[in-house]
C-alpha cells in the first residue's frame, strides 16, 4: 500500500509541477511569478538554448509547453504513467542540462530540477498502482 500512495503522490505532485509551470507561462499565477507572460517565458527559452536561431523559440516554447500539458494531463488520469513518467524524467533532464550549460548549476539545484527528474525516473520504475491504465500489466487491489 505504501508503494501505491507513493506512486499516486508522485504522479500528482510531477503533473502538478508542470501545470504550475505552464500557468507560470499564461500569466495565471499573480504571486511567487517566474514569467508571468509567454514573453517573458520566451525571453528564458532563449537564454536556456542561445545557440536556436531566435525563429525556432516560440516553436520550442510551445514544443516545451505541449509536451509538459500532455504529460502533466497523462499522469493524473493514470494512463501510461511508466511511459509518461520516463518521459517526464527525460524533458526534465533536458531542462537541467539547458539551465547547468546557460545559466549555472545553481540555478538547477535552486529549481530542483534534478529532484523532479530523479521522480520522474523512480514512478517510470516502480509497478502500476490505484487509479491506472493502459499499462502492459495491471494489478489489482
Amino acid at each position: 500500500m505504501y508503494e501505491k500512495l507513493t506512486r499516486l503522490f508522485l504522479r500528482i505532485a510531477i503533473a502538478a509541477g508542470f501545470l504550475s509551470a505552464v500557468a507560470d507561462r499564461f500569466g495565471w499565477w499573480n504571486y511567487h511569478i517566474a514569467w508571468g507572460s509567454w514573453d517573458k517565458f520566451e525571453e528564458y527559452v532563449q537564454i536556456l538554448i542561445p545557440w536556436a536561431p531566435e525563429s525556432l523559440i516560440n516553436p520550442l516554447a510551445i514544443l516545451a509547453t505541449v509536451a509538459e500539458i500532455i504529460f502533466a494531463v497523462f499522469l493524473l488520469i493514470g494512463f501510461k504513467v511508466n511511459l509518461f513518467a520516463k518521459l517526464s524524467g527525460l524533458l526534465l533532464l533536458v531542462f537541467a542540462l539547458s539551465m547547468w550549460t546557460s545559466t549555472g548549476i545553481k540555478t538547477v539545484f535552486d529549481a530542483s530540477v534534478l529532484a523532479a527528474a530523479g521522480a520522474a525516473f523512480g514512478l517510470g520504475a516502480m509497478k502500476p498502482g490505484w487509479f491506472e491504465f493502459g499499462n502492459k500489466t495491471i494489478e489489482k487491489n
